[in-house]
């Protein structure tokens, strides 16, 4: 079994924009990057996001190609980036690592033009943020924007590291391809069976699956606007349009939670 190398970015924060930095760890090779070395990286660039995930709006960052940042990873490996808060979002290194179609860039918040307030009463989305230019050119979903990004760091794949999420061998396509999915759209915040990296939201299996006590289609309205059935000021969860989830996706994922929900464990 091949044990991956390690890529972990780390971002120690003291309180404000100017105190971040980071640190790149690739094999045995180290570098820290202090916020003004990024934003005077030789790459670093103005660029413009239309549509940004987080704001909701075209948005101007100082930004670096990630890709720049990078150094050793392969496109064959696979990554994951975490939030301050825990959100954990699984990332192939190819996308990553593209320069054509859909293009990732570090976004670094300027000490002297810091950015808005997500929502009223809370921080911005830096000091650190991974925007996509394109993404739709590579089916980028919105948990894969990370914001106040913590760590990048190179992981086995998940299905290597988290045997429990798997589906029976003898599942169907759909939950087959419903893992694939659930990856995709539900690891970053939520872990099932106990399994996962995420310390953001709740469990989806244990103690019981959404497909066990959502009745009918309320799940997938929950899925596609959790505000529409759920009215709460604090909640997080974003709703999955269908561009960002498609029906054939959604039927998928419901597909592999209901299979799931069958086969119940924790981890050892």
């Amino acid at each position: 079994m091949k044990i991956p190398g390690l890529l972990s970015i780390l971002l120690l924060l003291g309180g404000a924009a100017q105190a971040a930095e980071l640190r790149l760890t690739s094999g045995s090779t180290e570098r820290t990057w202090q916020t003004e070395e990024l934003l005077g990286h030789p790459q670093a660039q103005q660029i413009e996001i239309a549509e940004d995930v987080s704001y909701r709006r075209t948005m101007s960052y100082r930004a670096v190609p990630l890709a720049s940042l990078l150094e050793g990873v392969e496109a064959g490996d696979h990554l994951q980036a975490v939030a301050l808060d825990g959100f954990a979002a699984e990332l192939p290194a190819a996308l990553l690592l593209g320069k054509r179609g859909a293009r990732a860039w570090l976004a670094i918040e300027e000490p002297t033009r810091p950015w808005p307030p997500l929502a009223p009463g809370k921080p911005s989305a830096g000091p650190f943020y991974l925007v996509w230019q394109n993404p739709e050119a590579g089916q980028v979903g919105p948990e894969q924007w990370p914001y106040q990004l913590a760590q990048i760091r190179t992981l086995a794949p998940v299905a290597e590291r988290f045997p429990q999420l798997l589906p029976a061998t003898d599942a169907d396509a759909q939950s087959q391809a419903g893992f694939a999915q659930f990856q995709k759209h539900c690891m970053a915040c939520h872990r099932l069976n106990a399994a996962g990296d995420s310390a953001f939201g709740p469990d989806l299996n244990i103690p019981h699956n959404p497909t066990e006590y959502f009745a009918g289609d309320f799940l997938q309205r929950y899925i596609r606007d959790p505000q529409s059935l759920r009215r709460w000021p604090q909640g997080r969860m974003p709703g999955f349009s269908e561009t960002q989830l498609s029906d054939v996706e959604m039927a998928q994922l419901l597909a592999y939670l209901r299979h799931m929900a069958k086969r119940k464990t924790t981890a050892e």
